[in-house]
Parts: structure tokens; sequence; C-alpha cells
């Protein structure tokens, strides 16, 4: 890791030094990182807007609970005001950077953790039936727009999702060398945690199909998924092809690639599985996340009861 700023550095400084970290050492996703990064300096700016001037390093030990307040308020106004989520999102950002300046700079902070965010209930999972993921695995394949090997690409992926559980991201970041796929696939998943998922011959007969229709050599390092010129297949390609294919089935919107990942969880779970092999299989770092699919199917069996009582 590079040098660290001196407190008499400027505050956004100390922003690039925790990205940083972040990426160097905690091995956070672009993602991640994108959204820290926008956080922690639209953090920065509003101070300085409030304090009107420049903040170093040093001033951020100094900022009140009242600050921190104002900040969360001003997150609230405007064009287009922050959700809920997003503010509990943006406060545990923040945390995390205050975090950062007091272990690594000696810039300790204790307002920070005395401003509560905004109470988030987490919404259930929301999965698709068993049908609607095979007709969307089986509807790229009817796809007249489409080559015979981009719609073996996409079927493949889809399969992915909902056969093993992938997030796209995951999915998307499986090599040539990858393929053909064992038992078992070793996945990194968020903050480099890996895991082994069981493979279904379904999905390995997917990946076949599509590496036999595939009109590009690739090197064992390259990204096993391609787009259309030959580039890596982008996770933006995937949500697109979604919701192209939901509109000509007529699913909800919420028919999303990660709803396929929610419905290889509830299914499992509907068939019998325990919470904790889910976890495992997900790559849930609390159970409690993973618990969120038992509100999904107690819900389920509610809607059959009401459904099938006579006195419902």
């Amino acid at each position: 890791m590079s040098a660290l700023p001196g407190q008499q550095a400027e505050a956004v400084q100390a922003v690039q030094a925790w990205l940083a970290h972040l990426a160097q050492e905690r091995r956070a996703s672009p993602r991640t990182l994108e959204a820290y990064g926008a956080a922690g300096r639209r953090y920065v700016a509003f101070l300085e807007k409030h304090r009107g001037g420049p903040l170093t390093i040093a001033h951020l030990a100094g900022i009140e609970t009242a600050e921190l307040r104002a900040w969360l308020a001003y997150l609230r106004q405007g064009d287009h005001p922050l959700s809920p989520r997003s503010l509990s999102q943006a406060l545990s950002a923040v945390r995390g950077f205050h975090r950062f300046l007091d272990r690594r700079l000696g810039v300790a902070n204790a307002a920070v953790t005395l401003v509560r965010g905004p109470r988030v209930k987490p919404g259930a999972p929301r999965p698709i039936s068993e049908d609607q993921a095979f007709g969307l695995i089986a509807e790229p394949g009817l796809n007249a727009d489409l080559d015979p090997w981009e719609a073996s690409r996409d079927a493949a992926v889809f399969t992915l999702l909902y056969g093993c559980g992938l997030r796209i991201s995951e999915a998307l970041s499986l090599r040539r060398s990858d393929a053909p796929l064992g038992q078992t696939l070793r996945i990194t998943g968020k903050g480099g945690k890996t895991r082994l998922v069981p493979v279904l011959p379904a999905v390995s007969a997917a990946i076949e199909a599509y590496l036999a229709d595939l009109p590009f050599v690739l090197a064992g390092d390259e990204p096993l998924f391609r787009a259309r010129r030959g580039g890596p297949l982008s996770p933006r390609h995937v949500q697109a092809s979604m919701q192209i294919l939901r509109g000509r089935l007529g699913l909800p919107d919420s028919a999303t690639p990660h709803a396929l990942r929610h419905s290889f969880a509830t299914h499992l779970l509907g068939a019998g599985a325990d919470l904790r092999s889910i976890q495992d299989l997900l790559g849930h770092a609390s159970l409690s996340t993973t618990q969120r699919y038992t509100e999904v199917d107690a819900q389920r069996l509610l809607a059959a009861y009401a459904k099938a009582h006579p006195h419902a």
C-alpha cells in the first residue's frame, strides 16, 4: 500500500487512501469501490460546503453529530433523494471511512457511532416459479434476433444463475479454463470468500452446448462468456437480455437475473434443504441473510392454504 497521507493533508486524500486500502487489503469489488468512493467524496464535499472551506484530515476528528445529521438530511433532499436503504448504505460507508481514519491515521471520531440511520426492514426475496425459470432458460433459443451461439450463451448464463445460485458477477468471472465443468465449481464471491458449488448435469450440458457453438477461440485465462463482437460479456448485457425475455414471457419486473439466484435458494428450501447448507451454497456470511428465504417459503405455504382450504 502507498504511503498514508499526514493529518494536514486534504480530507479527499484520506478518501483515496481508504479506497486503496479497500481495494488492496480488503479485496473489495469494483462495484463496492465505486459506491463507497461516491459516498466518501460526497460526504467530504458536503462538509466543506457546510463549514465554508477546505477540510484537512485532522478536521475530520471534530465532525459533530449535528453535522452528520445535517448530511443525512441533505441526502434526503433535492431532485434525487436517497431511499432509506441507500441512506443506510451511505452511513455504513462513512462509518467504515472513519474506522479507517482512526486505525490507520490516528484520527478518531466518536460522534459517527452516535448517529443512527433510518430503519430499513429487509425486503423478502422475490423469486420466480420453477416453470418460469425453465421458461427463461429455454426462451433465448426461440429468439430469431440472436445468433445460435448467442442463444446458447444466454441459456448457459441463466442456467448457471439458477442451477448453481450464482451472482451475475460470479458467473461472468468464469474463465475458459474452468470449462468443461467438473462435479463442483470453486467460486470466489463477495469479500474474496471462496465456496464450492455442486454442478448439476443440466448446467454442464448448457456450458458444453455454448462452447460447441462459440465462434471464438479463447485462451485459458480469458473470460468464458463473450459478447457479440468477441469482448467479455458484461452484467448489463445479461440484465438487458432478461428484460427482453420477461417481456416476451409476460413476467413481472422482479424477474431479474438475481431473481434466479433467489429462486435457487427458495426452491431448495421448499424441497427440504436446510438453511445452513443453503447459506454455504449462496456464500452468505451471516445465517440471518439466508433466513429471509424462510419468509418466502412461508408466504407460498399460506397462499396455497388460502387457495385450497374451504374456509379460507
